[in-house]
């Protein structure tokens, strides 16, 4: 399990633990990952191929097989599609989509020799739906539900299934990291400034009513553990609705969006008056 420092990462990996499963959880920050006879920490950088390796020749070493990956490290680069830095955005894809990409190569090998595996790719219901200041993110969310579902048609002969969980907002540090992101990637004097501002409160709002992460964790679990897995897991009915409109009604999403957009813009200016 990959991103399991903080977040639905971390509750995930203690209720697999909880479940006597054996997990492997790798994250940048270490000594976040908790403790638990049957979770083994292990350093990992899913943007470096050596550290990829070793993540996965660590699990082997240590269980003999690979059961299931839980793809759910990631973070949100947002900000201004015109402002940010070309080698950030780079970053947001290395870290969102191709770290996932590259340890379910290392992985398969073993999985077919099982017949038997699964893939869970964390992705988001940002995957379909969207909103300002999270192109970037967005993106990498869209690139890693095809590939998944392509993946799935080419595994699945072998005993192997890729799925994805879309979770919604949830009660963690990933929306403040994006929204403090999103406040780095101005330019000086940019014209984005009141739409990020406005953005950035109304989403703080929003969260205040979101799940929690122990509650996406359970998410993960029956995605690993359903006998027939589903391509795409929800954590709320809502969360679902909003995919099927994003994708079957365009014209209303969007102009949905745009009426969130001025109502956050004139929140933030009675706000500041």
């Amino acid at each position: 399990m990959t991103g399991a420092s903080n977040g639905m990462g971390l509750e995930a990996a203690k209720l697999f633990a909880s479940k006597g499963w054996h997990v492997i959880a790798g994250a940048r920050r270490v000594e976040k990952i908790p403790v638990d006879p049957q979770i083994m920490a292990l350093k990992l950088d899913v943007t470096d191929h050596d550290s990829n390796v070793n993540f996965v020749e660590s699990a082997l070493a240590k269980t003999g097989r690979i059961d299931v990956l839980v793809n759910n490290a990631g973070y949100g680069e947002y900000g201004p599609a015109e402002e940010i830095p070309m080698s950030l955005i780079r970053k947001q894809f290395e870290t969102n989509f191709f770290g996932a990409v590259e340890l379910t190569q290392l992985v398969l090998p073993t999985m077919r020799a099982q017949k038997f595996g699964r893939i869970v790719n964390i992705s988001s219901i940002g995957g379909d739906v969207y909103m300002p200041l999270g192109a970037y993110y967005h993106a990498t969310k869209a690139a890693l539900q095809q590939w998944s579902d392509v993946l799935n048609l080419e595994v699945e002969p072998f005993g192997i299934r890729s799925i994805c969980i879309q979770p919604g907002g949830t009660q963690s540090s990933w929306g403040n990291i994006a929204f403090e992101n999103a406040k780095k990637n101005l330019a000086a004097q940019s014209p984005y400034l009141p739409l990020v501002e406005a953005v950035s409160a109304g989403m703080e709002s929003f969260m205040k009513n979101a799940p929690t992460s122990a509650d996406l964790a359970k998410i993960f679990y029956k995605a690993a553990t359903d006998v027939k897995p589903q391509l795409r897991y929800f954590n709320a009915f809502s969360d679902k609705v909003m995919v099927k409109v994003a994708r079957h009604h365009q014209k209303l999403f969007y102009h949905v969006m745009r009426r969130m957009i001025k109502h956050f813009e004139q929140t933030t200016k009675n706000l500041d008056q």
